[in-house]
């Protein structure tokens, strides 16, 4: 029996010379160099006896070392379950504990945090730096490059990806192998993505939009990556030149236009500009169309979905719309309260089908029960509507979730961290406009009776035990929070007010 994400994505290059990622140093490396350093890895998952079906946790810095840990879970059968390199150990905790990680590769800074936590939760631990070292590296040395690849099914698990709703705890959404090499598939061909490609690669890879859709679509089509570390408006001007395509969230191409360096001549040879994870601005598209000659194509995904919509490759590229439901997706517009279809052009919620939606929440089935309906459609809680012309245009969302620079913040996590503070008796969080990165949170206290919360105070706290792009730009003292008469804050009222 095959592994099919394994054959297609990464098998299917085995002792190819052809240049695969090209870094910041000037090194390069094939795909044969690559695929070598993932069975070295997968040799030292196994010999660990972490079986196949079994869960690895990362929160490791971006790296080829980083990428190949991934290719490794793949061809050994392990779930790759990638962290936000900002999540506190606080946040590493949960994490570990409830996907029940049997090994957790993590960075020198998380370290000596997280051994009594992996000790404690019967896990394993290994370090993998910035620079490839580390105890996993150490570990690979030495082991032989090729391994006996796992087999698979394509309804295998393949990794899992933490999203939250508005209450609660982090839910882990289940990608099985054919979620993820479905949707690869899907886009490669709708963005004509192939082996001649150079994709300008400067997205974190513990995201769905750097790893499964970037790295994916690229192994896929046997193209190359410039393979940056970060967001560094130099190093995108320096290569791109070498490249031919990009993926990025509205921060990047804001800050390229502010650049004067950025020009029409730099781009021309570029074919493509993919925007996502975050809404783009009209703005920024008709500012980006008349410095380059290019329209940015914007796209619609989640966590739980990889990619749902796309403009049009060739076509009209509309701005303010995520274009058209991908092949194979079923896209519909629903009435919250029903579930019945709107008439065309109404707002409702947005709810889609096909090959790429997950499985389902880790150990919440009620959680998936309420969001994946039993005839396969999920509810995706974004709010939305369908033109005439069949364009997708996504209007808010029915949770009150705010997307920053391209990252999911959820206000309940950090008011219930304010809410704890003295003198405070409950707060609000909200996201508000912001030229970079679109939107940012702002915090609004509502102090006890006869008390003064020290903002200050508490903003230390909230950035000691929350990842840095949850803090709240600003906090404001306000008298009350608005609410309806069965008692609910009405978000709606404040984002009005403070937007």
């Amino acid at each position: 029996m095959p592994n099919p994400l394994y054959d297609r994505l990464f098998g299917a290059h085995a002792g190819q010379d052809t240049p695969f990622l090209m870094l910041a140093d000037g090194r390069v490396l094939s795909h044969a160099d690559f695929l070598a350093m993932a069975a070295r890895f997968a040799h030292v998952i196994a010999d660990l006896g972490v079986a196949p079906g079994d869960r690895l946790a990362a929160q490791v810095d971006k790296s080829p070392e980083a990428l190949a840990l991934y290719a490794a879970c793949v061809q050994a059968g392990v779930v790759f379950l990638p962290l936000n390199t900002g999540y506190t150990v606080d946040e590493l905790t949960y994490f570990i504990e409830n996907s029940g990680a049997a090994l957790m590769v993590c960075g020198p800074k998380r370290e000596a945090g997280l051994r009594p936590v992996a000790e404690g939760l019967g896990a394993q631990l290994l370090t993998l730096n910035a620079d490839g070292s580390g105890s996993l590296s150490d570990a690979a040395a030495g082991k032989s490059d090729s391994f006996e690849t796992v087999d698979r099914d394509g309804e295998d698990l393949a990794a899992f990806l933490y999203t939250s709703g508005t209450t609660g705890r982090s839910k882990g959404a289940m990608l099985t192998q054919n979620n993820l090499l479905s949707n690869a598939e899907t886009l490669a061909e709708h963005w004509r993505f192939t082996k001649d490609d150079v994709l300008l690669h400067a997205l974190p890879i513990f995201h769905t939009h750097g790893l499964f859709v970037a790295s994916n679509i690229m192994l896929l089509a046997g193209g190359a990556m410039v393979f940056l570390p970060k967001l560094d408006i130099d190093q995108l001007i320096e290569w791109m030149p070498k490249a031919t395509s990009m993926m990025g969230v509205p921060t990047f191409y804001t800050r390229l236009l502010d650049d004067p360096r950025f020009t029409r001549d730099l781009a021309q040879h570029m074919r493509l500009f993919v925007s996502g994870s975050a809404p783009l601005l009209s703005d920024t598209h008709e500012k980006f169309e008349a410095r380059t000659g290019h329209r940015i194509l914007e796209r619609y995904g989640m966590t739980e979905t990889n990619m749902n919509t796309s403009n049009p490759y060739d076509g009209e590229r509309r701005a303010g719309t995520v274009g058209f439901p991908l092949p194979g997706v079923e896209l519909k517009i629903t009435d919250p309260e029903t579930g019945k279809e709107v008439p065309q052009g109404e707002v409702g919620q947005i709810e889609v089908r096909g090959p790429n939606v997950f499985k389902g929440y880790w150990k919440m089935p009620e959680k998936t029960a309420e969001e994946l309906r039993a005839d396969g459609f999920f509810i995706t809680g974004d709010l939305g509507t369908l033109d005439a012309d069949g364009y997708v245009q996504i209007v808010g969302r029915n949770k009150d979730l705010i997307i920053s620079g391209g990252y999911n913040i959820y206000p309940k996590e950090i008011e219930m961290v304010i809410d704890d503070q003295p003198g405070v008796l409950e707060s609000a969080v909200i996201g508000i406009p912001h030229a970079d990165f679109g939107e940012t949170p702002l915090a609004l206290v509502v102090a006890e009776p006869g008390a003064t919360p020290d903002l200050d105070a508490i903003a230390a706290t909230v950035n000691g035990a929350l990842a840095r792009f949850k803090h709240p730009q600003r906090y404001e003292m306000i008298d009350a929070l608005p609410r309806n008469t069965m008692g609910k804050v009405q978000k709606n009222q404040l984002r009005e007010s403070y937007s």
